[in-house]
């Protein structure tokens, strides 16, 4: 997992291999594993119990995790770490109304994303509905492979960019649908890149549809994704061609210059 690359660092005299460990050890916990005991973080990371133990009391001294005697748990202090980001970047706050915009037209969730490794992470969301059997929010993370803002935003990065993530990737299938041949998934981000927008059916979870586009920024990069999702009973993939995806141009074509 995230604790193989902590030895890759070994000749770089700046790089602070503690802080690498430690920052690991709050990634361990998440939506499926908010509560971890020692033993569990051990494996997750890839450190030690001993450092683990270290790393984990640390935190919980800090008040950034709660110990029961059992189960590690992060505190809402953590959030800290996060607002210093969304507070001091305003991408998020730029994007928000454009969320809202569709949302309101179309009457479906929109959202707005960015790549981290190879994860998207959500920055923007504006829910009317729950459709996902996860709850979604900014700083939920997805895969890329099987989302369509991970392929609107991974379809436009440079030839060497997809072919080193095809080459590490585990494609793994999320619903019988899921695209796990990585030739087929090539062939995907090709059509992705030419008609400009992604379409997933029901291969991150069954139910879920989603339509997303790139927002070509004015240099020419792509770094960020808009999408909409609905449950697939309701909504067709032509519906989301026709009714759908030109709300999700407007919104990207007034993005790139704001951005």
């Amino acid at each position: 997992m995230q604790g193989a690359n902590i030895e890759d660092q070994g000749g770089d005299r700046d790089f602070v291999a503690s802080l690498e460990k430690g920052l690991l050890v709050i990634e361990a916990f998440d939506a499926s594993r908010p509560r971890l005991t020692l033993s569990d973080v051990a494996k997750l990371t890839g450190i030690t119990r001993a450092a683990a133990r270290r790393y984990l009391l640390t935190l919980t001294k800090l008040n950034y995790a709660d110990f029961d005697g059992r189960y590690f748990s992060l505190s809402p202090r953590i959030l800290r770490l996060g607002y210093a980001y969304l507070s001091s970047a305003s991408l998020s706050t730029r994007v928000q109304p454009f969320l809202e915009q569709i949302s309101e037209a179309t009457g479906e969730s929109s959202s707005a994303a960015i790549l981290d490794g190879d994860d998207i992470v959500y920055i923007a969301r504006s829910a009317t509905r729950r459709i996902m059997s996860i709850g979604l929010g900014v700083g939920s993370r997805l895969p890329v492979y099987c989302t369509s803002l991970g392929r609107a935003i991974l379809a436009h990065q440079s030839e060497d960019t997809i072919e080193a993530y095809l080459g590490r990737v585990r494609l793994e299938a999320r619903t019988p649908k899921t695209v796990t041949d990585k030739t087929e998934l090539r062939n995907v981000l090709e059509k992705t890149r030419d008609q400009g927008f992604a379409i997933v059916n029901e291969e991150l979870e069954f139910g879920l549809r989603s339509i997303a586009v790139p927002v070509i920024q004015k240099n020419g990069q792509v770094t960020i994704a808009l999408n909409l999702s609905a449950q697939a009973g309701r909504v067709s993939a032509d519906d989301m061609r026709e009714r759908f995806l030109p709300s999700l141009r407007a919104a990207s074509e007034s993005l790139r210059y704001l951005l």
